[in-house]
């Protein structure tokens, strides 16, 4: 029989599908085959000096599952073994693995920097939340290098970006990025939401710490709730881990029992939506209603050079802007059947949403428009139904533009 020993060693060397299946399993003494879920807020000692000892740290066990959990710590422990990190903490939503990544290392008088393309809420914790604690912060074309130069300042602590950009799906040069970050002293966060873990690892490229919105493509399926941050032991203990503990936005086990369930399938589903959307970018890029396609795995697309250096696929995702105005962009997204209207991504079903009105509506049109972001812009999240029905459904509906 293998000892536990022998399965961490093996682990090692298990190919990525392998470990989103089995990496980070605690068995309790039933020995059940599916992970346990564990609904319990606190935990029991043998006696005093028991809890005295992990409360000190000095023994290694659970104490309350605000901070540490058997099934939450499985989810963590199977996450870092996918992406290639020391170290994770799950949070309640990806909006808390953002906020947490950046307000856990930073305090009054530093500065971040952060790239101008932004999911709307992300943009508000830099523009707006930080500065009320005394963080300043700067934007800047996340794809001009020298800009991020130019914005470092003596206090600059921390740069943020995501790639590819939502909802453009503009691709950041994250390595060079990070260079120039860790040349000023900085760190890199990285949202990596629309790459996925299956298709970009961001530590590798020099980032010290990545994000995820869980919901997105990990859960994937429409259920929950949830967020990871993930880096390096050091990263993790000293901005991330106290912050969490104390502060508490915590993923419920619940929920992290859903998301490990997800990532037993994550790469199967990830796979085919990348390639249903690669097929309704080859069925839609010449179409006449549309002024412009965007795709990361085309090599028409403005950063493809980046993209194949730093990507191994493309994206679930895509854009489209119509050749018209809202009211004839509304028409189109009215007409569609199959794929639903809505601000999510990354799920089972087919998705489509308006950024102008919607993720994005807090903007003010011209900081839209400095974007990319027109009222005929649509951004595709592509889901698991046949391409050819998602196909027929988009087509159908352009022609009432």
């Amino acid at each position: 029989m293998s000892t536990s020993a022998d399965r961490t060693s093996r682990s090692k060397t298990w190919r990525p599908e392998t470990r989103l299946v089995h990496s980070g399993t605690l068995r309790s003494s039933f020995g059940e085959t599916s992970e346990a879920l564990f609904l319990t807020q606190g935990y029991v000692y043998e006696d005093s000096a028991t809890a005295e000892a992990r409360f000190k740290g000095d023994e290694p066990g659970f104490l309350y599952s605000r901070f540490s959990n058997p099934t939450v710590t499985m989810f963590e422990g199977r996450m870092a073994a996918f992406e290639g990190a020391e170290a994770a903490r799950a949070t309640a939503s990806g909006m808390a693995a953002v906020t947490t990544s950046l307000l856990g290392q930073l305090k009054a008088g530093d500065h971040v920097v952060a790239a101008k393309a932004l999911f709307g809420s992300c943009r508000w914790v830099v523009e707006e939340l930080l500065p009320r604690f005394g963080i300043a912060s700067s934007l800047v074309d996340g794809l001009d290098l020298a800009q991020w130069k130019q914005a470092v300042r003596p206090n600059t602590r921390t740069f943020f970006l995501e790639s590819p950009t939502n909802p453009t799906l503009e691709i950041i040069d994250i390595a060079a990025v990070a260079e120039i970050a860790h040349a000023a002293g900085a760190t890199l966060v990285v949202d990596n939401v629309f790459a996925t873990p299956l298709w970009q690892s961001p530590l590798g490229l020099g980032a010290d710490c990545v994000v995820y919105s869980a919901t997105k493509h990990i859960d994937g399926q429409g259920r929950c709730l949830g967020g990871i941050i993930l880096a390096s032991e050091d990263f993790i203990q000293r901005h991330v881990h106290m912050f969490l503990r104390q502060t508490g936005p915590s993923m419920s086990p619940f929920n992290a029992w859903v998301l490990l369930k997800g990532l037993e399938t994550l790469h199967l589903r990830v796979r085919r939506q990348t390639d249903t959307a690669a097929a309704v970018s080859v069925a839609l890029v010449d179409h006449p209603k549309l002024k412009r396609l965007i795709y990361p795995g085309r090599p028409d697309h403005p950063q493809a050079e980046t993209a194949r250096k730093q990507m191994r696929g493309g994206s679930t995702l895509l854009a489209l802007e119509i050749d018209g105005d809202k009211a004839a962009t509304f028409r189109f997204l009215n007409a569609l059947h199959l794929v639903s209207i809505t601000n999510n991504l990354g799920d089972a079903k087919s998705l489509i949403t308006h950024p102008a009105t919607t993720t994005h509506q807090r903007l003010t049109p011209e900081q839209r428009a400095e974007l990319g972001i027109t009222d005929g812009l649509v951004r595709f999240s592509a889901g698991l139904e046949h391409p050819d029905d998602v196909t027929e459904d988009l087509l159908e509906a352009l022609e009432e533009v």
